[in-house]
């Protein structure tokens, strides 16, 4: 007796997933991108806004060009988030001393303290988000996906 209908269409996707690589990541990617929304929006900064925090606090000042260029985040939607951590107070923009053109975008006392916050709720979200998987296996995806974007030989 063949499969009925619905379980066959139960069973797709899992076998999409496997021979198609490239569907099984952009849906993981999806996944974990609607987790770290969620998990942001409950912590009251978006994810762009997090990572422009911490890029500040680990580089210091950058040009929003350099912001979008590193954090792969389009020019665009770079104005948007800089704009409302200035608004907010977490980052002041200032010229840059080097590139009058330019201006710098530094971090305020508020933004450390938000990112504090933020980052303060990275671990438990990690632990969330991959907990299917063993600290080895993280660290084996951690490495894949790093050498598919070409980061690591």
């Amino acid at each position: 007796m063949p499969p009925k209908a619905a379980d066959r269409e139960a069973a797709y996707f899992p076998r999409l997933a496997a021979e198609r690589l490239d569907i099984a990541l952009c849906r993981a990617s999806a996944a974990v991108a609607r987790a770290a929304e969620a998990r942001a929006g409950e912590t009251g900064i978006g994810v762009g806004q997090h990572l422009v925090l911490k890029m500040l606090a680990e580089v210091g000042p950058s040009s929003q060009r350099v912001l979008s260029d590193q954090l792969r985040i389009d020019r665009s939607v770079m104005v948007g988030i800089c704009d409302s951590l200035e608004k907010a107070g977490h980052v002041r923009r200032e010229r840059d001393a080097d590139d009058r053109r330019a201006y710098a975008v530094t971090l305020t006392g508020s933004g450390r303290r938000l990112l504090a916050r933020a980052e303060d709720a990275v671990p438990e979200f990690l632990d969330d988000t991959f907990g299917n998987l063993t600290p080895a296996e993280r660290e084996r995806l951690s490495t894949l996906l790093a050498k598919c974007l070409g980061l690591r030989p």
